[in-house]
């Protein structure tokens, strides 16, 4: 059964009027959901009016009412142009079309827009000072993530905003479509836009699909244990059901399997723990090695020779990824085990091969992935246990904060957690989530 959108009860003038555009624009809801800021787990949610059944389409979106560079007043233009605004982000278009639009009176997609007025509910990591993204979330990978994200920001707009812009000025203009409104888009976009999973199947891998904002559906609130889901057909988008929704609860979506450090980078927002199934923790493949030099029985220039190695495979750089239930990353894991400790004619046959190795069959990959489970942890090679033990010790040092018993009685002590601001919550959510998973790791692989 379906109707026209429900009118929010509380005096809410901007979501009022974006419900109008949703009649307008052809978006149909479900007489079986609302939405409201009342009782959600972030500003804006969806919340089940009667009992909903699995496979119920809570509501419909043509795909006219997207919002991307193909939709707006300035899609020819940006069309036209789009060989000059290439960047390795792919974004550029789209940021250009949401500055014209979000700054335009006229714009058909004000009613939309105007849900976010300043952007004020948009808390990413990139809006925080320097000092309080090294201090509240060193270790956790975040603060490089962010730098990196800030870097490309600036080169983006420098390079080939603001030149587009001189081109264009009866349309932009840099006292309006400022770097600090780019940048509130960039996040804007990294929190609230969807890509079309047929898109994406049909482009070559190395292409990347423009993101698009679709009103309604970025409504939801996320969880990993989400209700609903979107789906993508070739006229609309339908949010279905995943499973029964009782009276009153709040309708989820998933953004994916992340991790509590992505979804504070990309969202501004954490699960609670324990409540995120998908929360991860790294260790840089450097700190193994780092463990297996420091072994005085080791020969250095031995040490030296394997970190070449995984050096020339491309590995040297990269981190093993540990989730609740054991390492995700377990060939990288065995490899990098298995280089560190060879002795020097092991690794001079290695090499002779390439380093690579005859692939593997299911049968062995799934003993792989076994073996490297919490399970199989304790059951590895003394020597593999040591140096994972010493990796996710030293791994739990660059955090430079309280233990994790310090993290914990504050999550635990709700007179202690209180005083502790927004950000400084999600901070510790990040950080004790990780640690957990590392101490998890120390425990199985004690010695």
């Amino acid at each position: 059964m379906a109707s026209e959108v429900k009118r929010p009860k509380e005096d809410d003038v901007p979501l009022q009027n974006f419900l109008r555009w949703c009649d307008s624009v052809r978006l149909v809801l479900s007489s079986k959901v609302y939405v409201s800021k009342e009782g959600s787990v972030a500003d804006y949610g969806m919340f089940a009016k009667d009992h909903i059944e699995e496979g119920e389409v809570l509501f419909t979106i043509p795909r006219s009412a997207l919002l991307h560079q193909g939709t707006t007043k300035v899609s020819a233009l940006l069309e036209r142009e789009k060989g000059a605004l290439e960047s390795s982000s792919g974004w550029v278009p789209l940021l250009l079309a949401l500055m014209y639009e979000y700054t335009s009176p006229q714009s058909h997609w004000r009613p939309y827009l105007s849900l976010w007025t300043d952007f004020k509910t948009l808390d990413h990591p990139m809006f925080w000072s320097k000092e309080d993204r090294e201090s509240l979330l060193r270790g956790t990978g975040v603060p490089e993530a962010v730098d990196a994200d800030l870097t490309n920001i600036q080169r983006e707009y420098e390079d080939l905003v603001l030149p587009f812009m001189a081109k264009h000025a009866d349309l932009w203009s840099p006292d309006t479509h400022t770097l600090d409104l780019y940048t509130q888009l960039v996040a804007f976009v990294m929190a609230y836009s969807f890509q079309d999973p047929h898109e994406e199947e049909d482009e070559e891998e190395e292409v990347s699909t423009p993101p698009m904002m679709v009103p309604m559906a970025d409504m939801l609130n996320h969880v990993s244990d989400h209700n609903a889901n979107l789906e993508f057909t070739p006229d609309t988008l339908k949010m279905v059901s995943v499973r029964d929704i009782e009276k009153g609860q709040e309708v989820f979506n998933t953004y994916g399997e992340m991790a509590n450090w992505q979804l504070l980078h990309m969202y501004g927002f954490t699960q609670p723990y324990p409540s995120n199934s998908s929360e991860t923790a790294d260790i840089p493949v450097a700190n193994l090695h780092h463990v297996a030099a420091t072994d005085p029985d080791v020969d250095p220039q031995l040490s030296k020779d394997k970190w070449e190695m995984l050096r020339e495979m491309t590995l040297e750089k990269g981190a093993l990824v540990f989730g609740k239930d054991g390492c995700l990353t377990d060939t990288e894991l065995h490899t990098v085990l298995k280089v560190l400790c060879m002795s020097k004619e092991e690794l001079s046959e290695f090499r002779d091969h390439d380093g690579w190795e005859e692939e593997e069959d299911e049968d062995e990959e799934e003993r792989m992935a076994r073996a490297f489970s919490n399970k199989g942890l304790c059951g590895l090679r003394s020597e593999w246990k040591r140096l994972l033990h010493g990796a996710a010790r030293l791994t739990v040092r660059s955090y430079g904060q309280e233990s994790v018993d310090r993290d914990r009685s504050l999550m635990e002590d709700p007179a202690a957690l209180t005083p502790l601001s927004r950000r400084q919550k999600n901070a510790l959510q990040v950080r004790y989530g990780q640690k957990s998973i590392l101490y998890k790791v120390m425990e199985l692989t004690q010695t």
